[in-house]
């Protein structure tokens, strides 16, 4: 049995993360008291909605930043992969409550359609200034793993619906305080939080896809198969798996039927390099099997090269 696990590029990247996340939570969080005090002087829903979503904002970077931390705790005897998983939990914490914000908003939205309530210009001010906090946390955020860190790119997309939201504010009261349109406010509310259902709807998808142990996207495990069953002397490879511990942590198992004419080190290097430099796949465990031994009885088999 080969089991490569070598988890130093985990590391990399997490003091990052880590710092912009924090930086990010402290502006959110001080600008979103002064959002909900803004919102309930002038009456704005499309100003109170983006509140609540820069509340939510605080709580996801918060919790971002504390999965981070936890996730860095060591394994032990009961949890083998420590707590690396932690970060895809609260990346799907955080798309349930884009989607939970999302459907309140429609709620609020639908209601004030039926009576609209007056409300004053002066959010689109309050907006602005909105505005521009989340286009600084969402570039700070852009320097971290937005690509490949699914719970840093959950807490990005709050920011970035944030934005939306505050864009939406400024457009309505624009309308508002040129054509007393007060229904601006509830519209431009709806929009915004389609935007969220869907980025909530994306972030929540792919972090569940992780807890049920799926194939990553970027890997193509049939593609795989084939590639190790052309290597010389591989018979056949069957109880293949590919899943991902977390996010840009891929992790790889199979058993390898060989003839007996195969160096059995030889043949676990060559497929941990191969696995290693085309697909980043550094965390494998691979067990080799002689032509005699029949497929179904590998749970009790030893016949593994170490």
């Amino acid at each position: 049995m080969s089991g490569h696990h070598d988890h130093g590029h985990h590391h990399h990247g997490h003091s990052t993360n880590k710092k912009v996340l924090f930086i990010s939570f402290l502006l959110i969080f001080l600008f979103m008291i002064v959002e909900v005090i803004g919102g309930i002087l002038t009456n704005s829903l499309a100003l109170l909605s983006d509140a609540g979503h820069m509340l939510s904002d605080a709580a996801a970077l918060g919790l971002s930043l504390f999965a981070f931390y936890v996730g860095e705790k060591t394994s032990n005897k009961a949890k083998t992969y420590g707590y690396k998983r932690f970060e895809i939990l609260a990346a799907f914490l955080n798309g349930l409550t884009l989607l939970l914000i999302s459907l309140y908003i429609f709620w609020e939205a639908y209601n004030r359609f039926l009576e609209p309530p007056s409300v004053s210009a002066n959010m689109m001010f309050i907006a602005i200034i909105g505005l521009v906090v989340n286009i600084i946390v969402a570039w700070m955020l852009m320097k971290g793993d937005t690509e490949h860190n699914l719970n840093v790119r959950s807490a990005f997309l709050h920011v970035i619906g944030d934005m939306l939201g505050s864009v939406g504010a400024i457009i309505a009261g624009v309308f508002i305080y040129f054509f007393d349109w007060t229904l601006a406010d509830s519209l431009a509310s709806v929009i915004v939080s389609v935007l969220i259902l869907i980025s909530g709807w994306r972030v929540t998808k792919d972090a569940f896809h992780i807890l049920m142990e799926g194939t990553p996207a970027n890997l193509d495990a049939l593609a795989i198969k084939k590639e190790i069953q052309s290597f010389q002397g591989v018979k056949d490879l069957h109880d293949l798996h590919v899943w991902s511990i977390t996010s840009d942590f891929p992790a790889f198992s199979c058993h390898v039927v060989v003839d007996d004419t195969v160096n059995r080190d030889d043949m676990l290097a060559k497929i941990s390099s191969y696995l290693e430099k085309e697909f980043n796949i550094e965390h494998c465990t691979i067990q080799i099997e002689g032509e005699t031994v029949k497929e179904g009885c590998h749970h009790s088999c030893t016949l593994s090269s170490e």
